[in-house]
């Protein structure tokens, strides 16, 4: 039910529940994350309250059997989509498009939901993006992603995006490193070398940000030493991307989302920033997080990132 969300989404829960109750939805909603961990469930209490023909939105119904049949994905009008492999293959969406070409069984609405839409390959975006451009009353399009600076513009600029708060920014935490620490580690009691971590990211983006190329000479120090494993990688990565998406959230006189407690020092990092720059750096660290999954040489990987990082 929407309203179980009501607390820790409250202008997501309104903006939803204004959907259901005005029947004027859009055909395509875009749902950016944010690490917030309870966003599929919430999208999929989203899908089943524009099934209901009760526009039921806050209460359990009984009344029909909508909701069981979505839960075992055995509904008719609703098509779940996601990654095959690395990617959402142009094959998939082609499936999708074929199905929805006949009269629906249930009621008269058709949903769609791309799970990871970052993971669209180019062949696939460019299909759906056809898709978007030639929207049916009767088809509404839901994307999910945790990663909405991969995605094409052109696909963003036709969904309505719906921005979920950020888990972080839930916690009454005052120490963004506890904070962080919960977040990505599951930890409420980070030990030091968590901790450790934690402020060798942050400190490796400040000096970075200060010393620009000069950083790659002092890597193994910056980096290398604490940041080891593929786990330890990716966990640094979405810290360092958190840290660039508040960074061009002060750019944006937008409040801060996740380090708040940093203010001062992201306030000084984006007074060396333009919103163009930030946005290449998001581009890139999301591309090089990728790139962690596959074998490859780390030190030569960060040298590389660094080079890149510098091109905005």
């Amino acid at each position: 039910m929407l309203i179980n969300y009501k607390e820790e989404q409250p202008i997501v829960y309104q903006i939803l529940k204004n959907t259901i109750e005005s029947n004027k939805h859009s055909h395509a909603y875009l749902f950016e994350t944010n690490g917030y961990y309870n966003s599929i469930p919430l999208v999929f209490s989203f899908i089943k309250a524009l099934f209901c023909p009760e526009k039921n939105i806050d209460n359990h119904c009984t009344k029909c059997s909508i909701c069981p049949m979505i839960d075992s994905n055995n509904f008719p009008e609703l098509k779940i989509i996601k990654p095959d492999g690395m990617w959402i293959k142009k094959e998939q969406l082609a499936e999708m498009m074929e199905e929805f070409n006949h009269k629906a069984l249930i009621g008269s609405k058709k949903i769609y939901v791309i799970l990871e839409a970052e993971k669209l390959n180019k062949a696939s975006a460019n299909s759906l993006l056809k898709f978007l451009e030639e929207p049916e009353d009767n088809i509404i399009a839901i994307l999910v992603t945790s990663n909405i600076y991969q995605m094409l513009e052109t696909i963003i600029s036709r969904c309505q995006v719906i921005s979920l708060k950020p888990y972080v920014s839930l916690l009454s935490v005052k120490n963004t490193e506890n904070a962080l620490s919960l977040v990505l580690y599951n930890n409420e009691n980070p030990d030091e070398i968590t901790l450790e971590k934690i402020k060798t990211v942050i400190s490796f983006l400040k000096y970075y940000e200060n010393n620009h190329l000069d950083t790659i000479i002092y890597m193994n120090k910056l980096w290398h030493a604490t940041i080891k494993t593929k786990d330890d990688f990716v966990i640094a990565f979405e810290i360092l991307i958190m840290y660039y998406k508040d960074i061009l959230n002060c750019l944006l006189s937008i409040p801060l989302e996740y380090f708040y407690s940093y203010e001062n020092d992201v306030r000084e990092i984006a007074k060396k920033n333009t919103v163009f720059s930030v946005c290449h750096k998001l581009k890139t660290l999301l591309e090089y997080k990728e790139k962690i999954k596959f074998n490859v040489n780390t030190n030569l990987l960060m040298d590389k990132l660094i080079i890149e990082l510098e091109r905005g």
